[in-house]
């Protein structure tokens, strides 16, 4: 029996981030569309969240990964045709690739038993509420739920026809890929239409793979965007069954995809994807959004990089250890500080509530990588100053280096 072949830790990591893009080179000019596909092949998705006290979260990752760029890049790219990508469930709701449609076309024939609770019971008990609306769709699509719920019968017998209802409809019917998100509205809302109306027709009429079939073309698109990776992660990525996403591992191995290796430190099995490449190092500093899939799978960054990670947006204001919406610090292969951020737009000033440094990280150094990058920050964010921190073990050489960088623009 052939040894596995072996990785230490730190080669671990510059696999992760090159696999994750971080280990491109940044565009010499604007970035363009292909700087956008790059990405796109490198994450293969992007996750979506309504949160919008810093930017968007689908925004993030590609600042993180090419710089400042206009967003329009990207919302032409998700909601102009041709479509590159379409909202769907992803790892949680996404940018998908609109090639992956068949791939998640098993998620959608599940859904009367996968979808969340209150979709399946509007599915299940007022099936004449989800076809109104379905109907609403086809005849005036595309709609947001309240443009429909405006018009919903408000005498409607034991159906309870309310915003809620209307809502959990549309939201079923999209979890069934019978409505896709068409555009969002500047309050972030879905409009909804046909999938027909959305999608490429080319997309719609390509075959449905299998179950299996389906698996490992996930499971191969999360180890190529995570370079080496265990099981857990793998399944994460998609948010795939555990006997669907094992079986397509071992497949994957078989056909040469996938290479079992042993990382140091690492109690459980991994798997190196054949694509990997391990460069002699990984530079740069770039602050990470919470919701970027280098950090999704926290037991995964706290294995890869030593950090411990969670997302405290959930977690009551007393009880929150560093702040509301905090961003690490990437500088080369660590994490070596985390922030806290909101932007005040009325202002014009990008606020820190907190500073943190990491545990071995030199404080006068991150310091000063830091304020380089809140200040890139803050203009791609169209924001005119940096506050200085208000909290955190690194407020003081922070809010130092900010005043040097400030003195110099």
């Amino acid at each position: 029996m052939a040894t596995k072949e072996s990785l230490s830790l730190a080669q671990a990591r510059r696999i992760a981030l090159a696999a994750q893009g971080f280990a491109d080179p940044a565009p010499t000019g604007a970035p363009t569309r292909r700087h956008l596909g790059r990405v796109l092949d490198r994450v293969g998705l992007i996750q979506m969240d309504s949160v919008n006290v810093l930017q968007r979260a689908h925004y993030l990752p590609l600042y993180s990964r090419i710089g400042p760029y206009p967003t329009s890049l990207l919302d032409t790219a998700a909601y102009r045709a041709p479509r590159a990508l379409f909202e769907y469930w992803g790892h949680e709701a996404s940018l998908v690739p609109v090639g992956l449609h068949p791939a998640l076309r098993w998620r959608m024939v599940r859904a009367q038993a996968e979808a969340w609770s209150g979709m399946r019971h509007i599915a299940q008990e007022q099936p004449q509420l989800v076809a109104w609306v379905r109907e609403e769709v086809a005849a005036r699509g595309p709609l947001t739920a309240a443009e429909i719920e405006h018009d919903a019968p408000r005498t409607t017998g034991n159906w309870g026809w309310n915003w809620s209802a209307v809502k959990q409809a549309l939201e079923f019917l999209f979890w069934a890929g019978e409505v896709c998100a068409a555009e969002r509205t500047t309050s972030f809302a879905r409009r909804y239409d046909l999938p027909e109306r959305v999608l490429p027709a080319e997309v719609l009429a390509a075959p449905t793979p299998t179950d299996a079939e389906a698996y490992r073309t996930l499971v191969g698109i999360a180890a190529r965007s995570l370079g080496v990776a265990a099981e857990q992660e793998l399944r994460d990525y998609f948010r795939l069954p555990v006997a669907g996403a094992r079986q397509a591992i071992a497949e994957l191995v078989e056909a040469g995809e996938l290479r079992p290796v042993t990382v140091q430190g690492w109690r459980h099995p991994a798997w190196l994807h054949a694509d990997a490449r391990l460069p002699r190092w990984v530079r740069g500093n770039t602050l990470v959004s919470p919701f970027d899939p280098l950090v999704w799978e926290r037991a995964r960054a706290e294995r890869l990089f030593d950090f411990s990670y969670r997302i405290e947006i959930y977690v009551p204001a007393a009880k929150r250890v560093h702040g509301y919406y905090v961003l690490p610090l990437r500088q080369g292969e660590r994490f070596t500080a985390r922030v806290d951020l909101k932007a005040d737009r009325k202002a014009g000033v990008l606020l820190v509530p907190a500073a943190w440094i990491e545990p071995g990280a030199d404080p006068g150094e991150t310091a000063v990588a830091l304020a380089a990058e809140l200040y890139r920050l803050a203009g791609w964010l169209g924001l005119d100053a940096v506050a200085p921190p208000a909290a955190g073990d690194l407020a003081a050489p922070l809010a130092a280096a900010l005043l040097g960088v400030a003195g110099v623009r």
